[in-house]
């Protein structure tokens, strides 16, 4: 491997604190284009690419960074053929931190490095889009929310339904009492693509073009597994199915519907969760469910219900294999078809939208995190920060109460679970030495 371990853990501290001398960056002109550094791009971060290389006047891809020497060739070719100006290439992001030419970094690396990378970023004087979810735990969570306060920077979740016009308006509706007091939401996941039995993992050696180190970031060291047919059983994605890597569908898919779920309920954290399910009909190593079913209680007695299923169950969905309900003291609000009333004499009528009430126009993800990035306004966001960590920590705290099998209280004050020693325990991962983020609260 390319960085011994010493080497890894010396050249972090010094990497981020020069980095950070650099201070609060760039003030942008109206002709000034922005420089981009796209992190992880096996998988999502590709789309980051090529959405960005579509915005010619507002940002440039300055650099490209990943871990995997050929992923990383294959896309410097890529964008200089696209831009004519080939991207500076870093395996190491704390390298890439130093260049001053990257005013905004977009991380889609797997869930357990996307807040050391966003921390590092925002004391860089670096603006971030983060992929989903924002953290891999909820301790994490908080700290990048007070990174991008105490930096002052943009930080920004990849979590896209929060630009949707329509999605826009009908919260509003919602959150103005359209259809009385939410009392119940629902969020649901039924989604096989890409998800199937993994086999089981053996010791293996990790081809030659990837830094497993580098990969493993704030992880502690595990061996490289490969499956019984000799391919990477983490490396590209299914790392998703393991607790130090990923947090399963919930956290995966499960996070977009998760986030709406949580915009139109409007309350904030829970005081209480449970959650049970299972990895069943698979034979495989995985640790994750691929069937959970999650309940959120809140301190005013509504509630929150939220399902995954990996063995898709598509025709009793509402219309696809995601979705959300909201359910009102007056009506309910089903996710791409409307309000409804309860009167069965109306059944299958929609409610009618009141004429003065407009649907904004659409602003796509990237132009509402440029125009962030320009105009220093976290209101120019779809969501903030905190916005997008209380809908993380919903995910997470489900992951936990399934993983004790318990009904668990948890203080949405303090961020903790109530006189629960075991299961806070699981609020906090244990990190790397010297990857450990920065406690800002």
């Amino acid at each position: 491997m390319g960085v011994t371990r010493r080497k890894f853990l010396g050249a972090s501290a010094a990497a981020v604190v020069a980095a950070g001398a650099m201070g609060k960056g760039k003030v942008f002109g109206a002709n000034d284009r922005i420089g981009v550094c796209v992190v992880g791009f096996n998988g999502q971060g590709g789309s980051h690419i090529k959405d960005i290389l579509g915005m010619k006047d507002e940002a440039e891809i300055v650099a490209l960074c990943d871990v995997d020497a050929k992923v990383l060739e294959r896309g410097v070719r890529a964008v200089e053929r696209e831009q004519g100006k080939a991207p500076k290439a870093y395996k190491d992001v704390r390298e890439a931190l130093a260049d001053e030419n990257i005013h905004a970094m977009t991380i889609a690396t797997p869930n357990h490095s996307h807040t050391v990378i966003s921390m590092w970023a925002c004391k860089a004087g670096k603006d971030v889009y983060v992929e989903k979810p924002l953290s891999h735990n909820v301790w994490e969570g908080r700290q990048l929310v007070a990174a991008a306060e105490k930096y002052g920077r943009i930080v920004m979740h990849g979590t896209q339904a929060r630009s949707d016009s329509r999605l826009i308006r009908d919260m509003k509706l919602i959150h103005d009492g359209f259809i009385g007091k939410i009392v119940h939401s629902r969020g649901y996941v039924y989604k096989n693509g890409n998800r199937y039995a993994i086999g089981h993992g053996k010791p293996g050696t990790p081809p030659e073009e990837l830094d497993w180190t580098l990969w493993q970031g704030p992880a502690m060291d595990r061996e490289y597994l490969v499956t019984e047919r000799g391919r990477g059983l983490y490396v590209h994605y299914n790392w998703h199915w393991f607790w130090e890597y990923g947090n399963g569908e919930i956290g995966n898919q499960g996070v977009h519907e998760m986030d709406i779920a949580c915009w139109s309920h409007n309350r904030g954290l829970p005081v209480k969760v449970y959650s049970t399910g299972g990895r069943y009909g698979w034979d495989d190593c995985g640790e994750t469910p691929n069937t959970q079913a999650t309940s959120f209680t809140y301190a005013d007695g509504s509630m929150m219900t939220f399902e995954v299923r990996n063995l898709g169950s598509f025709q009793e969905a509402d219309g696809g294999n995601c979705g959300n309900s909201a359910f009102g003291t007056d009506g309910y609000w089903v996710r791409g078809k409307g309000f409804f009333s309860y009167d069965e004499r109306k059944r299958g009528e929609t409610l009618p939208i009141p004429s003065e009430v407009e649907t904004p126009p659409s602003v796509n993800k990237w132009q509402r995190f440029f125009k962030a990035v320009r105009s220093r306004k976290v209101e120019d966001l779809p969501m903030t920060p905190l916005e997008a960590h209380i809908s993380c920590v919903h995910c997470q705290i489900g992951n936990i109460a399934y993983r004790l099998g318990r009904s668990l209280a948890f203080d949405p004050t303090t961020e903790r679970f109530v006189s629960d020693d075991e299961a806070n325990t699981h609020i906090k991962r244990i990190y790397r030495p010297g990857f450990e983020p920065e406690t800002l609260v």
